[in-house]
């Protein structure tokens, strides 16, 4: 259901994460949000950094807002984004105490460097709801800053059990038994995340793609029908399906990113509203070409990333007014989410470049709006009125 965008052509947002202020240093480390809320110093610092991303986004002059994922601790690499909500299930161990057999890379490389390090818990019993995730309180102290919609994000549960060793009889070692019970456990945090009243609920990384490139018909059957079971039941919400081809570090994790052989499975087979990709870094004609199959008439929206979270160049409008045109050779504006690539936050990136970025998107989507007769977001960053340093008015000498 079109909650958000329904009323909103060419509309813009970012992924997710977002550079953490420098004097955002503290995290829940495996607490509920209601506990880190009787955190003196952590309350006042996370209440701070949501005031300071909903006010920069808005600023940016995005339509769709989110909460830069500050409820997620400030890990190496962004490994909190599968961590916020696996070490809070019932049946992991306490402590971070593996590695994943599934993301392994030489030493000397930054993949290395970050996955090599990450450790995760493990799994020891039956999944299952444990400390509550808390997504929909997590929501409310971001939307009550805003009157623009705001989008959380979680990542799915296929991903989550990719990077979780099981170690325990329970599932004998069956990934897909695990994948099941872990994505109903997420289900009911996100069931009452939409009865909470969020607009806009964002499922990260479904491995569609990557199985599919594989080429693993089987694999791809079953990942279908979990992705179906960790979103059943969402009504009156919008839900955004994510997928990238990585961001450790701003980093891709396969070489291989064409969408070509995923585009029936994200578009038809997986329930939800829209589907994110990958665009500026991936070939932008080629894959806005895989959408002329549908011949205009989409059965989703389709949100492209129209800016890079892996180079530290700003793109221009122009260069974003270029890209989104291309986009419409192919679909129709009513089709097109204008995004990020992926998330701005995951360690390391620069968060006045992710600023810009943001306002170019802003401002390429305006320039288009304005060639369709469309009407445009206030980009309160790009007003002239507005600036900080505007040169000073001399006066002209006395006679």
């Amino acid at each position: 259901m079109y909650t958000a965008t329904r009323d909103l052509m060419l509309p813009t947002t970012v992924t997710g994460s977002w550079p953490r202020p420098s004097w955002y240093t503290l995290g829940l480390s495996g607490r509920p949000l209601s506990s880190g809320m009787n955190d003196v110093a952590f309350r006042e610092q996370f209440t701070d950094a949501l005031d300071t991303v909903i006010s920069d986004q808005e600023r940016a002059g995005l339509d769709i807002l989110t909460n830069g994922d500050y409820h997620q601790d400030p890990d190496l690499g962004g490994r909190s984004w599968v961590l916020y909500p696996v070490e809070r299930l019932s049946g992991m161990s306490q402590l971070d105490i593996s590695a994943t057999d599934e993301w392994v890379y030489p030493p000397g490389t930054i993949l290395n460097e970050v996955m090599g390090g990450w450790r995760y818990p493990v799994v020891e019993g039956e999944l299952g709801e444990g400390v509550p995730l808390e997504y929909a309180k997590v929501w409310r102290l971001a939307q009550q800053r805003t009157d623009r919609p705001v989008k959380i994000g979680t990542v799915s549960a296929q991903v989550a059990v990719s990077c979780t060793p099981l170690q325990t009889d329970h599932y004998k070692g069956d990934k897909h038994q695990a994948m099941w019970d872990m994505a109903t456990a997420f289900n009911k945090e996100l069931r009452a995340l939409a009865a909470a009243g969020c607009k806009v609920i964002q499922i990260e990384e479904p491995m569609l793609h990557l199985a599919a490139t594989a080429g693993d018909r089987g694999e791809v059957d079953f990942l279908v029908d979990a992705f179906n079971h960790e979103i059943s039941g969402l009504e009156d919400v919008e839900v955004w399906i994510h997928t990238c081809w990585g961001n450790p570090n701003m980093q891709k994790v396969t070489q291989d990113t064409s969408y070509a052989d995923a585009v029936e499975l994200y578009m038809e087979r997986a329930h939800g509203d829209v589907w994110t990709l990958e665009f500026k870094d991936n070939d932008p004609l080629a894959t806005a070409k895989l959408f002329d199959r549908y011949d205009g008439k989409l059965p989703k929206k389709v949100a492209l990333g129209m800016v890079s979270h892996r180079t530290l160049q700003v793109e221009s409008p122009d260069e974003v007014a270029a890209d989104v045109r291309l986009a419409l050779e192919h679909m129709g504006p009513e089709h097109l989410v204008l995004s990020s690539n992926c998330g701005f936050g995951r360690q390391g990136f620069n968060r006045l470049v992710a600023f810009y970025k943001s306002t170019s998107l802003a401002q390429g989507a305006n320039i288009v709006r304005r060639e369709l007769g469309l009407p445009e977001t206030h980009v309160r960053a790009a007003d002239p009125e507005l600036q900080t340093d505007v040169p000073a008015r001399v006066s002209a000498p006395l006679a």
